[in-house]
């Protein structure tokens, strides 16, 4: 099976979905209507666009942007809901500017946070637990494959705590119906609502997969480097992440388009993970996830050259 290379996430009320450049956020709005918002997106590096094409290197500035354009898109989807506002003046250009300008401001600044945030709570965070195991196993090794569990341990607990909100069940089930509507195409099958309601909601592509294999490559990394003191423990935890995520990326993206039999045994734990992260949608969620898919990808073309169906089917 021929990977479409399309993806997305779940934002509020709605799908993004990308395909190469292009992006489209499909929001259903208070009263029912889908709106379809279409843009390019420019990576962070796009003036040194080749460091995205070098193996284990692409991988660390594909998470970056990933998160750039989840926080731009999920913003924009929030937008939809906020409380009316007394109108207020036009803005003129100038100001127009300096408020583009603070909203991008505000907007790394959000993203440096949440980095600095996950790097705490899941890296620093099961560190420090396990050295309180010292006095009864003596063995750092022992003590770090420990940690590692922590780590994912830590992750599976967040992700069950945050599953008890609404919005986020909600946002769960759009998150399903966006790997419905991908396995929908990758499987040759019209993308219907009927097709992709049928479709499986776990892909070996998903974010939470990736998530999974940080966590689980970094129990061999730090197995395999280590330090003498504490601080340096710490450091060691911080700088490996660049490459852990580069291990990570290209396994996902080596997962996405083969069917080895050792390939897919790795992936189990991410997609059975993936279980509590997607939830089945209705079929008006699945309505918006088509939509999204369409403005940027041509799943018929995609299916008549993998396929061999018609192509106006």
């Amino acid at each position: 099976m021929k990977s479409s290379n399309i993806g997305g996430q779940a934002v509020l009320e709605g799908i993004m979905m990308k395909h190469k450049e292009e992006y489209a956020v499909a929001v259903r709005k208070p009263d029912g209507e889908i709106i379809v918002q279409k843009e390019t997106y420019k990576s962070i590096i796009h003036r040194w666009k080749k460091l995205t094409e070098i193996p284990f290197i692409r991988g660390v500035f594909n998470f970056i942007d990933s998160i750039v354009l989840g926080m731009k898109t999920l913003t924009y989807s929030a937008s939809f809901f906020e409380e009316e506002e007394a109108e207020e003046a036009e803005l003129t250009e100038t100001e127009a500017k300096k408020q583009e300008k603070k909203e991008s401001l505000l907007m790394g600044l959000t993203v440096a946070f949440s980095i600095v945030m996950a790097v705490a709570i899941f890296m620093v965070l099961p560190y420090f637990l396990s050295s309180l195991l010292k006095r009864y196993i003596p063995s750092y090794g022992a003590r770090t494959v420990i940690e590692g569990f922590m780590r994912i341990g830590i992750f599976i607990l967040y992700v069950l705590l945050i599953s008890r909100m609404k919005d986020i069940q909600r946002t769960f089930m759009y998150h399903g119906a966006e790997h419905k509507c991908i396995n929908c195409i990758e499987h040759g099958l019209p993308l219907t609502v009927e097709n992709v309601r049928s479709s499986s909601r776990q892909h070996k592509r998903c974010g939470t997969s990736f998530l999974f294999l940080v966590l689980a490559v970094s129990i061999i990394m730090l197995v395999l480097i280590r330090a003498e003191t504490p601080l340096m423990r710490i450091v060691i935890r911080i700088a490996l992440l660049p490459v852990i995520a580069g291990i990570s990326y290209e396994f996902l993206k080596l997962a996405g388009r083969s069917e080895n039999v050792i390939v897919n045994l790795f992936s189990k734990p991410g997609l059975a993970i993936q279980k509590l992260t997607t939830k089945e949608p209705d079929d008006g969620m699945i309505e918006v996830a088509i939509q999204a898919v369409e403005a940027v990808f041509d799943w018929r073309a995609y299916e008549a050259e993998n396929f061999h169906t018609a192509a106006d089917h």
